[in-house]
């Protein structure tokens, strides 16, 4: 039989496993979150590490077609090597790894995703679908009249969910969803949607893709011309894809999120300047994935200081509002309830420029 966990936070030093994709359709997003993540222990660690303790990272492969994860998470927790868990993933690998180790631990899940996580001992800090889709889709609306809106995304359940959503939002702008396509992670031919898209004659195309079959989706829609016809708009694309998706082919692409590198704010300047020094010319391109495993770890180091030194109850972890280090000024409220603002950009050659803060 396998032993019991071993008491958490046992140890002098604290270890947490950084699960974010190394391959895959997501991979993209790997070493922007490692980075960040990187730079928030060297932070933590030269001032008071984690309630006194020092930290240090454990590396997981948590792409969606890593086929151990939950074993190697199962083996690291019951053996008490791990102390807590970042999870910067798709939603799928999520759900993977909290019917594996959910509970046990602590797990900070810092990406967008669709809403709702309510697992005891979890805390996903990033945007919900419903703050970003809703304001976005009544801006998008008013300014840009769109009446039929296509919905394209990768098969799991943060688009389906999302979709569904849209629909009432695309309602409540006065236009219709008139259709939706779902295709598995690592697609890279879009003619088939693309037939769908003329059928019917959608003026706006809402991108649940991730990673590298956004980019591949986007340069072929920019080829083809699609962009005088519709508009596109996206709550899951950093400047990683729109480097990859190349300013010829990103005419008329507006992506809501919570953070992007060109934030024109104090905290996230302050961010960029440490960010750079730390790592150098070489740094990886920052963008709303790889700064939020950043946010993530200084989150779990408010939410774990109280209890390590003062020897909270960790049943009551997260019940009082936090304060923490985040580049876009994000709070936690307490109870499961974070607050991160929402933007709206549109890509503009190689970069995106902020529209609006809703």
């Amino acid at each position: 039989m396998p032993c019991p966990p071993s008491p958490p936070l046992a140890r002098a030093e604290l270890n947490i496993a950084l699960c974010v994709p190394l391959g895959g359709s997501a991979g993209i997003w790997g070493p922007s979150a490692l980075a960040s993540a990187k730079l928030a222990v060297a932070e933590l660690n030269r001032e008071a590490g984690i309630g006194g303790r020092s930290c240090r990272l454990l590396t997981v492969n948590a792409a969606d077609d890593s086929a151990d994860i939950e074993a190697t998470l199962t083996e690291l927790v019951q053996a008490g090597d791990i102390d807590a868990i970042i999870g910067m993933h798709t939603s799928g690998v999520r759900q993977r790894i909290l019917r594996a180790v959910g509970g046990q631990i602590p797990i900070i899940y810092t990406p967008l995703y669709e809403g709702g996580e309510s697992t005891a001992g979890v805390f996903a800090i990033g945007e919900t679908t419903a703050r970003q889709l809703q304001p976005s889709i009544a801006w998008l609306g008013q300014r840009k009249r769109p009446r039929r809106w296509f919905a394209i995304g990768n098969d799991y359940i943060w688009p389906h969910m999302s979709h569904r959503m849209a629909r009432g939002y695309i309602s409540e702008a006065g236009a219709a969803m008139v259709g939706e396509s779902y295709v598995p992670f690592g697609t890279t031919d879009f003619s088939a949607a693309f037939d769908a898209l003329r059928q019917c004659r959608a003026d706006a195309v809402l991108v649940s893709l991730i990673g590298q079959d956004a980019i591949e989706f986007n340069r072929a829609f920019g080829r083809a011309g699609l962009h005088r016809d519709m508009l596109r708009f996206s709550c899951a694309m950093g400047e990683n894809e729109l480097l990859g998706i190349g300013a010829d082919n990103a005419d008329e692409l507006y992506v809501a999120c919570g953070y992007f590198a060109t934030l024109d704010t104090e905290s996230n300047l302050a961010f960029k300047e440490r960010y750079h020094a730390h790592f150098g010319e070489r740094a990886p391109t920052l963008n709303t994935f790889g700064q939020s495993t950043y946010e993530g770890m200084h989150f779990l180091a408010a939410l774990l200081d109280g209890h390590l030194q003062t020897g909270i109850d960790r049943e009551h972890l997260g019940h009082a509002p936090l304060v923490y280090r985040s580049a876009r000024d994000a709070a936690y409220e307490g109870s499961g309830i974070n607050r991160v603002p929402i933007y709206l950009a549109r890509a503009e050659g190689n970069a995106f420029r902020v529209l609006t803060r809703f």
